[in-house]
C-alpha cells in the first residue's frame, strides 16, 4: 500500500470543508424541517466502515438512519473525504468511527462540529502487535493523534473487545437520543449476548487443535489469535498484496514444518497471489480468513455473525480441530 496515498494533507481537508460547508449552506433552504438537508427524521449515524455500521444498525434498530463513509469492496485505509461526505458529516446526529485507522476520517471528525461523536477505540483497549509494525502502523506513525505508535485497530474480530465496544455505543446513542433509550438499551444486550454466545463458539471451536498457529497474508488477526490461545504470523504486514521477501518466506517454511501449518489464509477483497506463493513453496493449501472490513458478494457470508462463523470454521479446518 501506498501510505503517502492515504494521508490528506491538512490544507486540502480544509478547503474541502469549506465546500462541504458550501454544500451545506447552499441547500439549507431547501425546505426541510430545521435547515438539516437530507434529514430523515430519525437519528442519522454516519459510520466510518462497516464494523461500525453494523453496530449502528443493530443498537439503533428503526429509530437510526445509518450512512457508511467507506464503500463495500474500498479498502478502509485508502478512504479520502470528499466534499460530499463532509457535508454528510454536518448534517448527522452522530458519526461512529474508528480513531487511528483511516486518518482522513479523524481529521475529517475533529473538524466537524457534529454533536456525537464516538470513537471506538475509546470504548476497549488497544495494544501493540508485532506484526502491525510495517504496515496500519507505519502509516498511522506519521499521524499526530495522540496515540502510541503500532496500536493494533483489528478489534472488532475480538467478540470480547467488539462487544465492549457495542455497550458504549449504545450508552452513547441513549445520551444523544433520550427519548429512545430503552430501546437502545434493550437491543444493546441483545448484541452483546450474541457477541457473548459467539466468543464461546470460537473458546470451545478452537480449543483443543493439532496446531495453534496459522499463517495470514493480512495480520488482521491479533486479538483473535490472542483471545483464543493462538498465533499469528502474517506474511508481509499489512498489505495483504505486497510480495514477501525470500527471507521471510523461508522462514514461514520453516514456521509451518515445525509447526504443523497446513494452510496460508488471504482475504476474499485482494489477490490471492501472495498466499499461493508462500504455499506453493511449502506445499501448503490456501484459503480464506476475512478480516470483515466490508461485506460484498464475496463473503462467506451477508453480516459479521455469519462471515465470523465462516472464519471459525476456516481456522478449525487449518488448525485440526479436535
Amino acid at each position: 500500500m501506498n501510505v503517502s496515498r492515504r494521508l490528506i494533507p491538512r490544507s486540502a481537508l480544509a478547503a474541502a470543508l469549506a465546500l462541504g460547508l458550501a454544500a451545506l449552506s447552499a441547500c439549507s433552504t431547501d425546505g426541510v424541517a430545521g435547515g438539516k438537508p437530507g434529514n430523515t427524521g430519525k437519528f442519522d449515524v454516519v459510520a466510518s466502515f462497516y464494523p461500525m455500521a453494523f453496530l449502528a444498525e443493530r443498537i439503533g434498530g428503526d429509530h437510526v438512519h445509518v450512512t457508511t463513509l467507506t464503500t463495500p469492496g474500498q479498502e478502509p485505509h485508502d478512504l479520502e473525504i470528499s466534499p460530499r461526505q463532509i457535508a454528510l458529516l454536518e448534517e448527522s446526529d452522530a458519526v461512529l468511527y474508528l480513531k487511528n485507522l483511516q486518518p482522513s476520517v479523524d481529521d475529517a471528525v475533529a473538524q466537524s462540529p457534529v454533536g456525537t461523536k464516538i470513537d471506538a477505540a475509546s470504548l476497549t483497549t488497544l495494544e501493540q502487535h508485532g506484526t502491525e509494525v510495517g504496515g496500519h502502523a507505519a502509516a498511522h506513525d506519521t499521524h499526530d493523534d495522540g496515540e502510541a505508535p503500532g496500536k493494533d485497530p483489528h478489534i472488532w474480530l475480538d467478540p470480547v473487545r467488539y462487544a465492549q465496544v457495542a455497550e458504549g455505543v449504545g450508552k452513547a446513542f441513549e445520551k444523544a437520543d433520550p427519548g429512545h433509550a430503552a430501546d437502545y438499551r434493550k437491543n444493546t444486550a441483545t448484541l452483546v449476548r450474541r457477541l457473548d454466545d459467539l466468543n464461546t463458539r470460537f473458546k470451545d471451536g478452537l480449543g483443543h487443535t493439532r496446531t495453534k498457529v496459522f499463517i495470514t497474508t493480512h495480520a488482521a488477526f491479533g486479538y483473535l489469535a490472542e483471545r483464543y490461545g493462538l498465533t499469528e504470523e502474517a506474511i508481509n504486514g499489512l498489505d495483504p498484496e505486497s510480495e514477501p521477501s525470500a527471507a521471510r518466506v523461508r522462514e514461514l517454511a520453516e514456521v509451518a514444518k515445525s509447526d504443523g501449518v497446513s494452510t496460508v489464509f488471504y482475504e476474499t477483497l485482494v489477490s490471492d497471489r501472495t498466499a499461493k506463493t508462500v504455499a506453493g513453496d511449502s506445499g501448503l493449501r490456501t484459503d480464506v480468513l476475512d478480516p470483515i472490513e466490508g461485506i460484498t458478494a464475496k463473503s462467506r457470508g451477508k453480516d459479521y455473525f455469519a462471515v465470523q462463523e465462516a472464519n471459525l470454521k476456516a481456522l478449525q479446518r487449518a488448525l485440526g480441530a479436535k
